[in-house]
């Protein structure tokens, strides 16, 4: 069989599966069965492939019928301009996640910088690229750290794994910088999440209780004791959670910056310890 027709057919059978953009997801697994990039394909579609093209092209097809991310299938997902290496032991990197390390970046300076929640590591990994700042990322998955660490070895970041449960492994007033896209799905809309999102990623990296706030409900009063002085936590939200959230910003922490994605939900919670 030929580029061309495999393209045309896989992509006729994910559409028929109920896929989204089913010729672009045509094009990425074969361009991941066959080692070249999408432009290869479309210059080349009378190559013939060779049968152990064709036969991992079938079967990345047959695990995204059933609705395994692409991502989990090709192991790669774009994030701030750098490939990063993920598995179903983390969340697939969002592009509004983008968002909280622009506001992170803003903060970043000579003291300790921690991403709490950190999975596949792409916070921490992009926050000591940018900088040249050694950033500590916590999990408390050890299969979640793994991956981390093999992102920050292969892109080159100095970036130190700790497996812990948010904060409660650093002193009082020892941090500078907290940042976390935490879990804050609630349980009670896992029905209505997508079967790639319910069934797929993990469960410790998507929900947070009943309201989804439960972790933020930990991580806060944690990051008001670790936090220096003058020192920042910004957190990712899920929609409709700015106000509940900025409600347990009290005693030394305070609200100073929400900012909005793209579709206008507020999407980043900004606050600083003000003494």
């Amino acid at each position: 069989m030929d580029i061309g027709t495999a393209l045309r057919q896989g992509a006729e059978l994910l559409q028929n599966g109920g896929i989204s953009v089913p010729r672009l997801t045509a094009e990425v697994l074969l361009s991941f069965a066959t080692k070249q990039d999408r432009v290869y394909l479309y210059a080349h579609p009378e190559q013939q492939l060779r049968e152990v093209e064709w036969i991992h092209y079938g079967r990345y097809l047959h695990e995204r019928l059933k609705h395994k991310p692409t991502q989990y299938i090709t192991h790669v997902q774009e994030f701030y301009g750098r490939d990063f290496h993920v598995s179903p032991d983390v969340l697939i990197p969002r592009p509004e996640t983008e968002h909280l390390v622009e506001a992170s970046l803003r903060f970043v300076g000579n003291g300790m910088v921690v991403d709490v929640g950190t999975g596949s590591g792409a916070i921490a990994v992009t926050l000591a690229l940018e900088t040249g700042t050694r950033v500590i990322a916590v999990d408390r998955s050890a299969a979640a750290l793994s991956v981390a660490r093999r992102n920050a070895d292969t892109l080159g970041a100095d970036v130190s794994l700790v497996q812990g449960d948010a904060l409660s492994a650093f002193g009082d007033s020892s941090v500078t910088l907290v940042a976390s896209n935490p879990p804050y799905v609630a349980r009670a809309h896992r029905d209505s999440l997508a079967p790639e999102v319910r069934d797929w990623e993990p469960e410790m990296a998507l929900f947070a209780g009943a309201d989804g706030l439960d972790f933020y409900r930990k991580l806060v009063p944690q990051a008001a004791r670790a936090l220096k002085p003058g020192g920042h936590l910004v957190l990712e939200l899920g929609a409709g959670q700015c106000g509940p959230v900025v409600e347990m910003l009290d005693g030394p922490l305070r609200s100073i910056d929400v900012i909005r994605d793209l579709a206008g939900f507020e999407r980043v919670l900004v606050s600083k310890r003000v003494n």
